[in-house]
């Protein structure tokens, strides 16, 4: 079938994971149609999963889905690989798509550490509903969006969840620099041959005193 790549476990996409399987049927285990179901999996992994730019990680196995949901807590990508995880658990095709990014709210500290303005490896899921594709992303919590006065990112079930491109006092937010094609699979190597040069080899940073003063190896690097 067309879609059937779309609802096969991958390394990090471990849709099969009993945790995985457990988690899906619970959270749509009252859902009667596929949209209600994408729904409610987008819900919990925007804000059960914390967001945490922080646990950015060059060693795979931080990106697989079973991970992420064990320590409850990922940056942009590793939350998108938990949420098209649980769409393939429930029977839903899902994808992965990535951008870059300006945010132009992005903390003055991350800035100094990495040495960038923009993030060249955005990451959210596909979801294949009413016979399209539609993009949702489940990157920031509702919490960390009211205490930044930015815009949560909300899914109906029918049309695209992008990050929006101003706050909530109208000044510039996201902006979409350029977007590249959607993938079955984590294009790690690709995503570790962005990453790396401004990060250096890195494992997630757990407790938020981790990050504190640290300046990344790298960071004069600049992505054209």
């Amino acid at each position: 079938m067309e879609h059937d790549i779309y609802l096969k476990p991958t390394g990090t996409i471990d849709s099969g994971h009993p945790d995985i399987r457990g988690a899906a049927e619970r959270l749509t285990g009252n859902c009667r149609t596929d949209e209600e179901k994408a729904r409610s999996l987008f819900y919990f992994v925007r804000d059960e999963i914390h967001y945490n730019v922080y646990m950015l990680s060059t060693f795979i196995e931080d990106f697989r889905a079973s991970v992420v949901l064990s320590r409850k807590k990922g940056y942009c990508v590793q939350k998108a690989v938990l949420l098209a995880a649980l769409l393939r658990a429930s029977a839903i095709p899902s994808r992965l798509a990535f951008a870059k990014i300006r945010n132009h709210r992005m903390p003055e500290e991350l800035r100094a550490q990495t040495g960038i303005d923009n993030l060249p490896s955005h990451g959210y899921t596909q979801v294949f509903l009413h016979g399209t594709w539609i993009s949702v992303t489940p990157a920031f919590d509702r919490k960390l969006c009211e205490t930044l006065n930015v815009p949560a990112c909300d899914f109906d079930g029918e049309n695209d969840a992008l990050l929006s491109g101003t706050d909530l006092a109208g000044r510039p937010y996201i902006e979409y620099l350029e977007k590249y094609e959607p993938q079955a699979d984590l294009p790690f190597e690709w995503m570790h041959g962005r990453i790396f040069p401004i990060w250096g080899a890195k494992r997630p940073w757990v407790k938020e005193a981790d990050s504190k003063g640290h300046v990344m190896p790298l960071s004069g690097y600049r992505f054209k």
